[in-house]
């Protein structure tokens, strides 16, 4: 019973460990490298949740850059490769209505404005769910 004790206080203190932080992500090169659409959108997706965390966290500069980064991304979409034949058409307008969004939300972070930030974050992400092809990865799929 006592040579167990060691075993059992391994297994706690590895259960009470702190997840990891997610490692930001870098900005996109400005060099005009190519990306997939689904990158692109997985991307922006990334960073709406972590414009939410931020945000529920109160931390206010982290959503600024989050907004920032988002901002960069939308900007990038209409350049990517292998996009949705469904959505060719209207990407330019949708990826500069996001663009448009994601400056709003880097303007309510600053003001601190928890309900616009709110309307905002809505906005974000109903938008980036407008962009996903119709054609779902199969994990997605699976889970509906």
């Amino acid at each position: 019973m006592l040579r167990s004790w060691p075993l059992l206080l391994v297994v706690a203190l590895s259960g009470c460990r702190l997840p990891p932080e997610r490692e930001p992500l870098k900005p996109l090169p400005e060099d005009g490298a190519l990306y997939s659409y689904q990158e692109i959108l997985t991307r922006a997706r990334a960073q709406a949740n972590a414009a939410v965390e931020a945000f529920y966290e109160d931390a206010w500069n982290d959503l600024e850059e989050s907004a920032k980064g988002l901002e960069q991304t939308a900007r990038y979409l209409p350049k990517t490769t292998e996009q949705p034949t469904h959505l060719k058409e209207s990407l330019l307008q949708s990826s500069g209505e996001l663009g448009k969004e994601a400056m709003k939300l880097a303007d309510t972070a600053r003001a601190k404005n928890v309900a616009a930030t709110t309307e905002v974050l809505q906005r974000i992400t109903l938008r980036i769910r407008s962009l996903r092809p119709k054609e779902l990865p199969e994990k997605s799929k699976s889970n509906n």
